[in-house]
């Protein structure tokens, strides 16, 4: 069976057929989903959905992306870092309330994204935010999803510093940065999340990442609705195109495709204490 990592079923895009197709998952050798949340509401939505089906689990967080409008995920309603920031205990309460429900099994997804906006402004506030939300995993005993898009340094550092002093365990998800990276996260204990992009043509770094670092070290994903893999590059992704991933990595490390599965499915069991 194959462990989804990371996937936000809660996105209007399965809105028309959610229960079916989260229905059928054992039938298409997908065993266990870490349901992940980038707002408050997308957080409680990924609880509600842990409590709907018994193979799916929940990470609560907000994104990088979101933390100008950290209530209620509306992109209308843009914050200064000023009520940003006098909102973050609100913020880390609720999210502390959802870490506590039986099913919540990681802090996530948290992190920095500079993709979107260059500010210096901005970026400074997705910091405070991320050193906060690591400090609330350090304290409810969760481990934490990472995000990072054209932010490979300072994620770096900042996780160096959060292993250190917090003893953070981590995944940097949906991973970008250069293969030598990835050795030195994984020389600190964290996971590297491996999903559709390992089979694109522009895929190179993601498939040396895979070839350079262990197998106990990959997280196998989908960020679904996104990040679908070829040959359904540009369509709606789900968990059961996992297979193309697990293909791709089995022919990068010379290895059976049973072992893929079996070596990352206790991978994620043990990142997520399952």
């Amino acid at each position: 069976m194959i462990f989804d990592s990371h996937a936000h079923y809660e996105d209007k895009r399965f809105d028309a057929d959610r229960v079916e197709l989260l229905s059928m998952m054992r039938d298409n050798n997908i065993g266990r989903i870490v349901n992940v949340g980038s707002t408050l509401d997308t957080s409680k939505e990924s609880i509600d959905l842990s409590q709907q089906y018994d193979d799916i689990y929940a990470a609560v967080g907000i994104h990088p992306s979101e933390v100008a409008f950290p209530i209620d995920g509306d992109d209308s309603n843009i914050l200064s870092r000023e009520e940003s920031l006098k909102l973050m205990p609100e913020v880390l309460g609720s999210l502390e309330e959802l870490s506590s429900h039986g099913k919540c099994v990681s802090i996530g997804e948290i992190g920095l994204d500079y993709y979107w906006d260059k500010e210096e402004e901005n970026h400074k506030l997705q910091r405070e935010w991320f050193l906060s939300q690591l400090e609330l995993a350090s304290k409810v005993d969760k481990s934490v999803i990472v995000h990072s898009r054209d932010a490979s340094k300072d994620t770096f550092d900042i996780m160096t510093e959060a292993k250190k002093r917090l003893n953070t365990e981590a995944v940097i998800h949906c991973y970008s940065g250069s293969a030598e990276m990835a050795v030195e996260y994984v020389k600190h204990g964290f996971y590297i999340g491996v999903g559709g992009v390992v089979t694109f043509k522009n895929g190179r770094k993601l498939r040396e990442t895979v070839e350079k670092i262990p197998l106990e070290s990959i997280l196998l994903e989908t960020d679904c609705p996104y990040m679908a893999p070829e040959p359904y590059r540009g369509k709606r992704n789900d968990s059961t195109k996992l297979s193309y991933v697990v293909q791709k990595v089995a022919e990068i490390k010379s290895l059976p495709i049973e072992e893929i599965e079996t070596v990352t499915w206790n991978n994620s069991c043990r990142f997520y204490k399952l």
